[in-house]
């Protein structure tokens, strides 16, 4: 069973012993993405994360940081994302002393050097460059480029290029003192541990984190009156489309009925548009429907990529099952597999020590409320057929629909005339 503790300091540490396995995970997770950034510094979270691996005082760059995981044989990495940045490192329960120095070391005391940051420029501009050449990853951020616009929902994680080019050290300090506090920073410990041995190390180790206050980031304008279109012209081989609805947060009562939606729709291969438009029409070779849940925003979306002279059937395809949903309800053993392919993948998930991590850092940094999986397989367990048509009843209306397309398409209004419901 997880353990939260709250230190004077506001720094809040979970630890989650797992007798079964030989690994301990340290997860650090801090309050802070592109959604807390300004225009003209859009991408500087993504930009600081980076800087976190090219030297300390300890270990005075790149090559000393990465060997030190390196020679025991750990994962390790970073990440942002438009909430949270995380640093994490996992490793054999033997070398849980190496992580953890290794992990503070590069949060507390990173020299965040000029030199260092002029290099990562041009790095930062090849990953650039890596996502607009993938467009299954492109899509994700064209979709919330239409959903959200012109604020920082609906900016680029990594920033624009010009943003990228003129970043500084001053920038970078100033963003990092501002934003790395410990009342906005979570440090999980999951693995073979001694609870109270982990939280003792962990308060010894981080006891010199920043705890300057933090401000919170701005609220996120949602508003449509009608059916959105984005097409990013590109001469792909194939046409990448997300198509969906705006839905709900994280705190909304019928966001596991939502999830259960998204599950029968597209998220398995025995899901209704994965039968429909792969099996029965060989329309894809990738078809799937998720829903996102912020604790601010939320969404449902259909992803596919396909021949470019199918994109007007595969849409309509997806809009049929759309209004299906909403129109109909669904059977009896549809629902019960539904809740027992999202209970059976969750519990496949959480086998392994940085899962766990994951799965209560962030519902604690992200929701200020843990729920067990016990706790989550019981409000699956109540969700009715009756519950997820009042779900579809509600997103799947023409002023929600929203599409994203990348391909050799030029006519955008030829798409809008398609979004109906």
């Amino acid at each position: 069973m997880f353990k939260k503790t709250t230190l004077n300091n506001k720094l809040r540490i979970i630890t989650i012993p797992l007798k079964n396995v030989n690994t301990v995970t340290f997860l650090v997770l801090v309050g802070t993405g592109s959604k807390y950034e300004g225009r003209e510094i859009n991408g500087i979270s993504h930009f600081l994360e980076h800087m976190f691996f090219k030297g300390t005082a300890k270990r005075p760059d790149t090559l000393a940081i990465a060997e030190t995981l390196d020679r025991v044989g750990g994962a390790y990495n970073a990440f942002t994302s438009k909430d949270v940045t995380g640093y994490w490192a996992k490793v054999d329960k033997k070398h849980q002393d190496v992580a953890l120095d290794w992990i503070s070391d590069i949060f507390l005391n990173s020299k965040l050097e000029q030199k260092e940051l002029e290099k990562e420029k041009g790095v930062i501009i090849e990953e650039f460059n890596m996502y607009l050449d993938t467009p299954t990853a492109y899509i994700g951020d064209l979709w919330e480029k239409v959903l959200y616009g012109d604020q920082p929902a609906g900016w680029l994680v990594i920033g624009e290029k010009e943003n990228i080019l003129n970043m500084s050290r001053e920038k970078i300090v100033d963003y990092f003192s501002k934003h790395y506090s410990a009342k906005n920073t979570l440090i999980c410990v999951a693995g073979n541990i001694s609870p109270k041995a982990a939280e003792a190390k962990v308060k010894k180790y981080f006891k010199d984190i920043n705890t300057t206050p933090v401000s919170d980031k701005k609220r996120v304008v949602e508003s449509q009156g009608k059916p959105e279109s984005l097409i990013y012209f590109k001469d792909t081989d194939q046409t990448h489309l997300c198509l969906g609805v705006r839905a709900y947060n994280s705190s909304h009562p019928d966001r596991f009925a939502l999830g259960l939606l998204a599950t029968i729709l597209g998220g398995n291969m025995s899901s209704r548009l994965f039968i429909k438009v792969r099996e029965k029409r060989g329309l894809a070779y990738y078809v799937r429907t998720s829903a996102e849940e912020n604790n601010d925003t939320g969404w449902l979306s259909t992803q596919a990529g396909v021949d470019h002279k199918n994109i007007e059937e595969v849409i309509k395809l997806v809009l049929e099952e759309y209004k299906s949903l909403k129109n109909n309800l669904i059977t009896k053993e549809e629902l019960q597999k539904a809740k027992d392919y999202a209970k059976g993948s969750m519990t496949l998930s959480l086998e392994s020590s940085d899962t766990q991590a994951f799965f209560y850092a962030e519902q604690e940094l992200l929701r200020k409320k843990i729920m067990t999986p016990e706790d989550i397989f019981k409000k699956i367990d109540q969700v009715s057929i009756n519950g997820i048509n009042k779900v579809a009843k509600d997103i799947f209306k023409p002023e929600k629909l929203n599409l994203a397309v990348i391909g050799p398409f030029k006519d955008k209004e030829k798409f809008d005339k398609l979004l109906t419901i």
